[in-house]
């Protein structure tokens, strides 16, 4: 079985985030009605960890979009 997934904003120097945010994903969907904002450069810097959550793998991991100097820090967690 899938894991629901949540990526929540810890820090951010990237003025499309504020810490707080959250993303969610039900399985291999994007949960539109309850996440906030999240570029490409994010998905793609994250969407390994994001798999191997879902899968039950990593859970509690702090991840970085690496996008210039614009920082963002996510905690990927198991979502309730």
């Amino acid at each position: 079985m899938e894991q629901k997934i949540k990526l929540t904003v810890k820090s951010s120097g990237c003025p499309f985030y504020a810490a707080g945010d959250q993303v969610i994903f039900d399985g291999p969907i994007l949960d539109k009605e309850k996440s906030g904002n999240f570029c490409m450069m994010a998905l793609n810097a994250v969407f390994p960890f994001i798999y191997a959550a879902r899968k039950g793998v990593i859970t509690d991991q702090l991840l970085q979009c690496p996008d210039c100097d614009e920082k963002v820090t996510f905690l990927l967690q198991k979502a309730e």
